[in-house]
């Protein structure tokens, strides 16, 4: 069937995707958070023209005409309105077949153990110590992810000491029997990264994610060689030839692509199997609870080389007031420190008609 439709519904943070094929049959898809709206002209400029009257069912050939026929456009905004198509075509398969989307990539509904991610560092360590014992003690989440350095902070830190307390901090706070993971967001130099990752496994952290500048492999994999505990990065990477690179070189230890901006489903499912024939781990990047976190949920549950958990925000009105009030059911309720995918199609969510209707609305067709 052809896709004949594609709409947008989208503020500054959020654009969800409807699209819609020949025969009417519809599902819903999401491109990456903020400057959500900006994606949404990409949209329908560089991507309708070309996706629109294709196959619905060659998502894989769909998105690679539109990388084509945009060549010149080889970066993030592109990507990010592609993952908008990909993931409401898969939506639109599930429904169309009554199966959830883990099952058509390969896997089958149930648990995926979560990590508690949190998304702060004006946070005291005694704070976030305080605020992870909470959540695991509410819903049995046995590992946790903080922040260390400053945002590409140039080997600084978000106030003096803060990395040097909270690594031992949190660690004395839970005790020995849960997983620590921590996050750099491109804050070091590859002398600097090696000296925090000492600290960090003396302190049984398992987990030192993006710790030099993302776009130098070269600075990440010194750090990588140099340490014992896992590596981890590609969050922020969406280019194909990035990503051999990336994997051939095993520049991380643990790669963390994400469905949104990598440009979806299909093309996410590409780097799993050149992870996999590399044996690498991977444990996608999923930052909030738009529908991002569950697109993972359902990736986690189909590939053979998911890595030991699902990133889950612990962020709320807060950090991401924007994320309240998107859909009809809640699909993210920790039990046990899991998560649940269940056997409702497609995605198994529908977006709420209250947000669609205070929405930007604009529509593509043939």
């Amino acid at each position: 069937m052809k896709l004949t439709r594609l709409e947008t519904f989208t503020n500054e943070f959020v654009c969800f995707v409807r699209a819609t094929a020949e025969d009417g049959a519809q599902g819903w898809g999401q491109v990456a958070p903020y400057n959500a709206d900006i994606t949404a002209q990409v949209l329908h400029r560089q991507v309708a023209p070309f996706a629109l009257g294709m196959d619905t069912g060659d998502i894989d050939e769909m998105m690679d005409t539109v990388r084509d026929r945009e060549h010149k456009f080889p970066g993030a905004y592109l990507r990010r309105a592609m993952g908008g198509v990909d993931t409401a075509l898969w939506d639109m398969r599930g429904k169309r077949e009554g199966k959830p989307v883990c099952e058509l990539i390969g896997g089958a509904p149930g648990r995926v153990r979560a990590y508690a991610s949190s998304m702060k560092r004006d946070i005291t360590p005694a704070d976030e110590a305080d605020r992870f014992a909470r959540l695991r003690d509410a819903h049995g989440f046995d590992a946790f992810k903080f922040r260390v350095g400053m945002e590409v902070g140039r080997n600084r830190d978000e106030w003096p000491g803060r990395t040097e307390e909270i690594v031992p901090l949190v660690r004395k706070r839970l005790g020995g029997d849960v997983a620590l993971l921590v996050d750099g967001n491109s804050c070091y130099s590859p002398d600097r990264a090696i000296e925090v990752g000492k600290l960090l496994a003396d302190n049984g952290i398992s987990h030192f994610e993006e710790p030099c500048p993302y776009w130098e492999f070269d600075q990440t994999k010194q750090v990588t060689d140099a340490l014992e505990i896992d590596v981890a990065g590609g969050e922020q990477d969406c280019m194909m030839a990035n990503w051999r690179l990336m994997i051939r070189d095993r520049v991380v230890d643990i790669v963390q692509p994400d469905i949104c901006y990598i440009g979806g489903i299909s093309r996410t499912l590409r780097v799993t199997r050149m992870a996999a024939e590399a044996g690498l781990p991977v444990t996608p990047h999923a930052a909030n609870l738009s529908l991002v976190t569950l697109f993972t949920m359902h990736l986690l549950r189909a590939i053979p080389n998911a890595g030991k958990y699902l990133e889950f925000s612990i962020e709320g009105r807060d950090y991401y007031p924007w994320q309240e009030g998107l859909f009809t059911t809640d699909p993210y309720r920790i039990e046990d420190g899991f998560a649940t995918v269940t056997d409702a199609p497609g995605w198994g969510v529908e977006v709420s008609p209250d947000w669609l209707a205070r929405a930007s609305y604009q529509v593509s067709e043939v």
